[in-house]
């Protein structure tokens, strides 16, 4: 088994944050195998898309060195949550336009936890109550990156690209119905949007949009040390 599985274990050396695994379409050996190179190592790991039926599939002793999430469908491994001296500002806020997009949300906010990076959530601020969103606009202005988890319409993320200074991810997810199309809508919404300068992932990209949320969020953080 072990010559199926190649794990990169240099990538936070070259990109600043270390690689994860997507637990879809693995079996459970394989997912065994993966753990074990990790644990061997003593290193940590994200699984993402972890369905609990393929968690309860594995061992007790990898069950109990995994904080598994059911929401996200996402678990740590050997990971622990980092000593904050102080309180330090968010950096990122998670901006779902309706409860139905908590899986993506949660998958997006789970992956920068772990990362390190506490983002703050907004939930249920569509645009079909755009009075929601209005109400926390003044504090939304205060994030330099926002993820915008839309699906349907996927009007969401153009209206904040009209109103927000920050950088702006778009989330597309497959919540929907008819022409939804499983999130091609949003997603097309999002890519032909005329708000000028944001960032689109693949529908359902909740890691995508973090890693890229990330990216941003290190550049910043090389600024505010020169």
């Amino acid at each position: 088994m072990s010559d199926q599985i190649k794990l990169d274990f240099d990538r936070t050396a070259r990109v600043g944050f270390d690689e994860a695994i997507l637990a879809a379409g693995k079996s459970t050996a394989q997912l065994t195998e993966i753990l074990d190179q990790f644990l061997d190592r003593d290193q940590r790991c994200l699984i993402t898309r972890l369905e609990t039926a393929a968690l309860e599939r594995l061992s007790v002793t990898h069950r109990e060195r995994l904080d598994y999430d059911p929401v996200s469908r996402t678990a740590y491994l050997n990971w622990s949550a980092p000593t904050v001296t102080e309180p330090r500002p968010h950096q990122v806020a998670v901006v779902s336009a309706g409860s139905s997009d908590m899986p993506q949300a949660a998958e997006a906010i789970r992956t920068l936890t772990y990362f390190g990076t506490s983002p703050h959530q907004f939930i249920d601020v569509g645009v079909a109550g755009l009075w929601r969103l209005l109400e926390r606009l003044d504090e939304l202005r205060t994030f330099p990156v926002v993820i915008a988890v839309a699906g349907m319409d996927g009007a969401l993320p153009s209206v904040l690209g009209g109103l927000l200074p920050g950088a702006i991810i778009c989330l597309p997810t497959s919540t929907g119905y008819g022409v939804s199309h499983h999130g091609e809508t949003a997603l097309h919404a999002a890519l032909a949007s005329c708000a000028p300068g944001l960032s689109v992932v693949n529908i359902d990209n909740g890691y995508g949009a973090a890693c890229a949320a990330f990216r941003i969020v290190q550049l910043l953080g090389r600024d505010s040390s020169r």
